[in-house]
């Protein structure tokens, strides 16, 4: 039996879309911080071999997953291993845009590599992970992690310590999203009259959030992860159908974090596929930022994070 656990990231400059081509490759250069608090907990037990097939216990309850069961097949086609228990847990909603996928199957993969002693590197730990999620390339690492060309394998940009900023997390609902990232993902890229421009301008939004966490300047990374945010959203709500992931405290939460920076507070939002708000934030605005989210109409919960770890095996 080995255990792994992983944290989900929340991504500062976001990608929204995929590459045409295998590999599950994102369509722009992408950059997230990983967080601590909120976490993934995946435990692995080898199966008699007379079993057959794999079985998935995603917070105790036994599914078919055919995401997951499309990963360990590609999987082992480079590695042959027996079929297997997974037994994933999280502490906080599942599918609601609070990136389970990525610390799931971060985990998946470090406790695979753990159990099986395949002993791959990191690298390439995250390009197995993208193939699940592509975000979950991301959460191999900690800290300041980013998502770029040529390869698409995670790396680390700057660590926890470097800028040991706080993530308020204000979930207003525990809900499974409609429609999934990879189902928006596709039909914005068929459908959304944005979305070339959104691609076109990544690679400038990810250049930036680069030099300001380097200088670890609050302001211009606000403007630039707010910018991404939205540029994202609104892909999303010009796409055919239209996508939207937010609810109305997702909104009454952007404006209170407006208000709040107006009033000399640092902090700015980001938001994925979902309505839960993050709010980024300098540890001495911490309980100010939390207090006034908290105190929202409709806001379920707060957690405080701060930038946390990689995925590791537990001890």
């Amino acid at each position: 039996m080995t255990t792994a656990i992983a944290h989900p990231n929340i991504a500062l400059v976001k990608y929204w879309g995929k590459q045409d081509k295998p590999g599950n490759v994102p369509a722009t250069p992408n950059l997230s911080i990983t967080l601590s608090n909120l976490t993934t907990t995946t435990t692995i037990q080898t199966l008699d071999s007379n079993a057959g097939q794999d079985e998935i216990f995603p917070n105790g309850v036994h599914v078919d997953d055919q995401k997951i069961a499309q990963f360990l097949s590609a999987f082992r086609s480079s590695f042959n291993f027996e079929p297997v228990k997974i037994s994933s847990d999280n502490n906080f909603p599942t599918g609601a845009g609070l990136a389970s996928s990525a610390s799931g199957f971060a985990a998946l993969v470090v406790a695979l590599n753990e159990h099986f002693k395949l002993t791959l590197d990191r690298e390439m730990l995250s390009e197995w992970a993208r193939l699940g999620s592509a975000s979950a390339a991301r959460s191999l690492f900690g800290g300041y992690v980013a998502l770029v060309p040529p390869l698409w394998q995670a790396q680390p940009l700057a660590s926890e310590s470097h800028w040991p900023l706080q993530v308020v997390v204000g979930i207003s609902s525990q809900a499974t999203k409609a429609v999934s990232s990879t189902q928006g993902m596709n039909l914005s890229r068929a459908s959304s009259p944005y979305y070339s421009s959104w691609v076109r301008d990544a690679g400038d939004d990810f250049a930036e959030a680069t030099d300001a966490i380097n200088a670890r300047d609050f302001a211009k990374l606000a403007h630039i992860a707010e910018l991404s945010c939205l540029k994202m959203h609104s892909v999303m709500l010009t796409t055919t159908p239209t996508l939207s992931y937010w609810n109305s405290t997702t909104l009454t939460a952007m404006d209170a974090i407006r208000e709040l920076r107006a009033q000399g507070t640092e902090v700015f939002f980001t938001v994925d596929a979902g309505p839960q708000i993050k709010a980024v934030c300098n540890p001495e605005h911490t309980e100010t930022v939390e207090k006034v989210l908290a105190e929202l109409p409709g806001m379920l919960s707060t957690v405080v994070c701060d930038l946390g770890p990689g995925a590791q095996i537990q001890a």
